[in-house]
């Protein structure tokens, strides 16, 4: 028998749904009840799986919760797990993103606001910060998106432990060859047409929704844009736009498929000042060739008009299956490639994270 776990992070709270044998997910009672959980991850490379979870404490802010239990109990260290040193003088917001390494069994990073990254070497627990990022030099010039100065993203080389990269909002994608110590800006060919004519190519600013790295072929990433979609073949080196055949090129999650480089998947929005699903239906567009083409599907979603968006994180893949979840509270399931889906669960807090894993 296989089991399958999916962790749901919303506006008030946390929800695992279980399945077995490919059964129909059902949702366990919530837990952290009433905070927010903007990232969560689902650890698998030790003998027990670890959940992770960035939780928003209110007035006491902040923090990474751990479970090796499946959600039965859960643990926080002792003192902040992620907290700036002093003489950065900045405060740690929020919790963007949380990612286990694949090359190093120990390692877990978090992505963070106000645009930094953390390093952890007990697997999630205790963190530092990633010096080397923070003193960039391009640092001080970055400015806050609409949801803050977030570095919202993190891809790590499945085998190569020194290739990393990060998205920050609106910074744009950094890259590292040497595990964090150094960054450069890596944003070639990427269009920011919010800026004057004849600075729309600038090496750095642009507003990067999300990254995503095809596991199969780690040289190759699928980025959302906020105005495009575009496609990396050198790890950021430069990117070529894939979006003109999608209805519109507005949106924020992209997802590569786990084991096959050539399939990645996106969920239109119309426009930037109308965040709405294209066409007021859920469609997930697939593209089996990189980008080249793209064709929607909806079969099981709902008919009638939606108005709800999908936000970055709340839309992932992996063995067990394809998952999205909405602003206003469903959570839907494609167990083949997103050709048709099932409800998982509906009447949930606004989803901001979605995570699943075979164990």
């Amino acid at each position: 028998m296989s089991d399958s776990v999916l962790a749901i992070g919303t506006r008030k709270g946390l929800f695992l749904a279980r399945s077995t044998d490919g059964g129909p997910f059902e949702i366990e009672p919530i837990q952290f009840s009433t905070v927010a959980v903007p990232s969560v991850a689902i650890d698998t490379r030790g003998a027990t799986p670890r959940l992770l979870a960035g939780i928003e404490y209110g007035h006491f802010g902040p923090s990474v919760m751990y479970s090796d239990d499946l959600g039965q109990t859960w643990g926080e260290a002792e003192r902040a797990p992620i907290a700036f040193p002093e003489k950065t003088e900045a405060t740690l917001a929020k919790v963007w993103q949380l990612l286990p390494s694949p090359s190093e069994p120990e390692v877990v990073w978090a992505g963070v606001e106000p645009g930094a990254l953390f390093r952890s070497e007990d697997r999630g627990v205790t963190y530092r910060l990633v010096e080397g990022l923070w003193e960039h030099p391009h640092r001080p010039l970055w400015q806050p998106g609409g949801g803050g100065l977030c570095l919202h993203t993190i891809v790590n080389h499945p085998t190569d432990p020194g290739v990393l990269g990060v998205a920050i909002s609106t910074g744009g994608f950094y890259r590292s060859s040497d595990g964090g110590l150094s960054w450069e800006a890596a944003n070639s060919n990427i269009r920011a047409p919010f800026l004057p004519e004849g600075q729309q190519y600038p090496e750095f600013g642009q507003c990067v929704h999300k990254v995503t790295m095809a596991a199969a072929r780690p040289e190759r990433l699928y980025l959302q844009h906020h105005f495009g979609v575009y496609r990396s073949d050198d790890f950021g080196g430069s990117w070529q736009d894939i979006g003109a055949s999608l209805p519109s090129d507005f949106g924020f999650p992209i997802v590569a498929h786990p084991s096959r480089p050539d399939t990645v998947y996106v969920l239109p929005l119309t426009a930037d000042i109308d965040r709405t699903p294209v066409g007021h239906r859920y469609r997930v567009f697939r593209s089996d060739d990189a980008g080249a083409t793209w064709q929607p599907f909806s079969e099981g979603l709902p008919e009638a008009p939606v108005h709800a968006a999908v936000l970055r994180d709340a839309m992932t893949a992996s063995e067990a299956g394809l998952f999205f979840g909405t602003r206003d509270g469903e959570v839907h399931c494609s167990r083949d490639d997103g050709q048709r889906w099932s409800l998982v669960g509906r009447h949930l807090p606004d989803v901001l994270s979605v995570r699943a894993a075979v164990l």
